[in-house]
């Protein structure tokens, strides 16, 4: 078996030394919060999944089962945490945050979030550019995933040039794959245009999903103009040759993950019921059908089917 060279080894790990010093995880609480840096892991995990069991928190984060038990024991103790027997299975205990539990994660997003964004502001747009760039390769090659797939798969928000591909690749696919005609394409660009023109970053943002750095798929968030604690998603897309790989997914929990940080209080979105994997998806990342009724539109007779997820 080959071995590394030393000079690579102490490479790796000099830039370990300098990126956790520089991002603050080395201090006792992170981001001057009550929390080290797996405690926080911890919390985020309960924060964007439900019905959660430790087992599938020391899955997710490969901590031993000992150490996490001791962190969970901690926040029920704290009030972060509730405890009560899955509906699954009653011999193991669904894990949940707790209104305090969800305000410190909120704290601690909105904290690193305001971290990152000191620590970019130095630099100018072509350096964050190059920065990214190297950040999304380091994940790449070092997750196991993309290394199984072979697909480098990146979510991002949107850029100059992917309003337009995103309301041509609807147009396209929701005429080659269900007969819809240029109602639909028409209804896109709407709602596109609309987004371009007048959103809000803060609480409203578009995100463009790329596997081997090429665009496959869109989604975007708004605020209800009815609701506003109401965050309403918008135009999910992932072309059909990149569809398997869990970039529906990805798009999905990344919305649900800026609505909770954006302090909304729920995601409703509108759909058909024909659209079966974009169903599927919203069936497993916590969403439930609240209202169906049948309507003719983009040339063909449909079921509109409203979903909704509380957060």
């Amino acid at each position: 078996m080959r071995t590394e060279p030393d000079a690579q080894i102490n490479a790796i790990r000099a830039f370990n030394r300098f990126y956790t010093c520089r991002i603050g995880v080395l201090q006792e609480g992170l981001l001057d919060s009550p929390f080290t840096l797996t405690q926080a892991r911890v919390l985020f995990e309960l924060g964007t999944r439900k019905a959660l069991t430790a087992g599938h928190v020391g899955d997710a984060l490969g901590i031993d089962p000992g150490y996490l038990s001791r962190i969970i024991q901690t926040f029920a103790a704290q009030g972060l945490v509730s405890r009560t027997r899955s509906t699954e299975d009653g011999r193991r205990v669904a894990l949940s945050l707790t209104a305090a539990g969800r305000k410190a994660l909120h704290d601690l997003d909105r904290g690193s979030s305001k971290a990152t964004r000191d620590m970019l502001a130095p630099l100018a747009l072509a350096q964050r550019d190059r920065l990214l760039r190297a950040m999304r390769i380091v994940q790449e090659m070092l997750s196991p995933s993309s290394a199984a797939t072979g697909a480098r798969i990146l979510v991002r928000t949107h850029q100059i040039g992917d309003i337009g591909w995103a309301i041509e690749q609807h147009g396209r696919l929701y005429s080659r794959e269900y007969g819809w005609n240029a109602e639909f394409e028409a209804l896109v660009a709407t709602l596109f245009a609309r987004f371009a023109t007048s959103h809000d970053a803060a609480t409203e943002r578009c995100w463009i999903a790329e596997v081997n750095d090429e665009r496959v798929g869109c989604v975007f968030v708004v605020r209800s103009e009815k609701h506003p604690s109401v965050a309403q998603l918008r135009c999910l897309l992932v072309d059909p040759a990149s569809r398997g790989l869990g970039v529906g997914r990805r798009l999905v929990e990344t919305c649900l993950t800026f609505a909770r940080s954006a302090g909304y209080a729920r995601v409703s979105l509108w759909t058909n019921s024909v659209l079966l994997a974009a169903r599927r998806i919203y069936e497993t990342t916590g969403f439930t059908l609240a209202d169906e009724a049948q309507h003719r539109s983009f040339g063909q007779d449909l079921v509109g089917q409203v979903w909704v997820c509380d957060l």
